[in-house]
Order: C-alpha cells, then sequence, then structure tokens
C-alpha cells in the first residue's frame, strides 16, 4: 500500500495524464541542476510542466488514466513533460533541449490514452507549427477557387484585348 505522499503523487500524475493533451518522457541523466532548471523555465513559458516521478508511480497513475502500452519505456530516472494545451509543443521543446543540452534523450510520448516510441516523438516534433498548417490548408481549400476566377475572366480579357487592338487599328487608319 502506497504511503499518503506516494498516493498524492499517484493523483496528481493520473490528473495530469488525463488533462494533457500530450506528455514526452525522457531520460535526464547528465543534466546539471542549472540546466534544469533552464529547462523548466523554457517549458514553463510554453504552457508545459515538468516533473521528475519515479517510474513505479509513473506506471500507476499511467494505469489509472487508462494510457496503454507505456510500461517499457519506464526504465532509468524519468521526467515527464505534460503539455495542457498544443499537443506539440511539448514535443518540440524537448527535441530543442535534447540538440541544446546533448546529454538528455527521449524514452517515449503519450498523445491521448496511447503511447508511442522516440521515433514517434521526433517525427510529432518535426511537424509545422499548427498556424502553418492551418496556412497551407487555407491555401489549399483557395487554390481551386482562384483557379476557377481566373478561367473565367480570361475570355473578357481576351475580349478586351481584342476591342482594344480593334480601336488602334482604327485609330490608325484616320
Amino acid at each position: 500500500m502506497p504511503t499518503a505522499q506516494k498516493a498524492q503523487v499517484i493523483a496528481e500524475t493520473r490528473d495530469d495524464f488525463e488533462r494533457a493533451k500530450a506528455a514526452v518522457l525522457a531520460d535526464y541523466r547528465g543534466l546539471t541542476v542549472h540546466q534544469m532548471g533552464q529547462l523548466r523555465r523554457k517549458l514553463a513559458e510554453r504552457g508545459v510542466v515538468l516533473k521528475v516521478i519515479k517510474n513505479t508511480l509513473i506506471k500507476r497513475a499511467a494505469d489509472e488514466a487508462g494510457v496503454e502500452g507505456l510500461d517499457p519505456y519506464l526504465s532509468g530516472p524519468t521526467a515527464v513533460a505534460f503539455s495542457y494545451d498544443d499537443p506539440v509543443v511539448a514535443a518540440k521543446l524537448m527535441a530543442e533541449a535534447i540538440r541544446e543540452f546533448r546529454r538528455m534523450e527521449i524514452k517515449a510520448g503519450v498523445l491521448g490514452k496511447s503511447a508511442f516510441d522516440a521515433k514517434a516523438v521526433r517525427s510529432l516534433a518535426d511537424l509545422p507549427s499548427r498556424e502553418v498548417l492551418l496556412g497551407k490548408l487555407a491555401g489549399t481549400l483557395n487554390a481551386p477557387i482562384q483557379q476557377l476566377a481566373w478561367v473565367l475572366n480570361a475570355p473578357l480579357s481576351n475580349l478586351a484585348r481584342a476591342l482594344d487592338q480593334v480601336r488602334l487599328q482604327k485609330e490608325a487608319s484616320i
């Protein structure tokens, strides 16, 4: 039976898994206290919370939250970055931290109720931002309308050019 303190950590972590749109698990071995503080501040600026939690407590909390497939990734020291607003931001920021500090390693990620491996987290981190994706979608949806407008406008433009040529010929003959 867990102690009251452990039960509280399990309950908080379960709530984090339920509320978060995404979570990224990482091995933080080799980071200094200063670097860990920098990472926490950088993540907090973007609405991501970083917690260092024992693997057994993460496992219990994930099981209670209904997260499946996380067990193989729970070994060694684990820090969990919970993203409550944007599912991609935690993966992006953790990938940046790995490039900056070169001492961390992504273990896994959680999206919804499913866990996935580090390769999938890196793929998620490589996605363009939401704004860029929305812009591309808007451009894709707008392209057929622009082409239709151009096609419908072409005969009028040709008629206007032909009438202008007739006018120029009549002016030249006078």
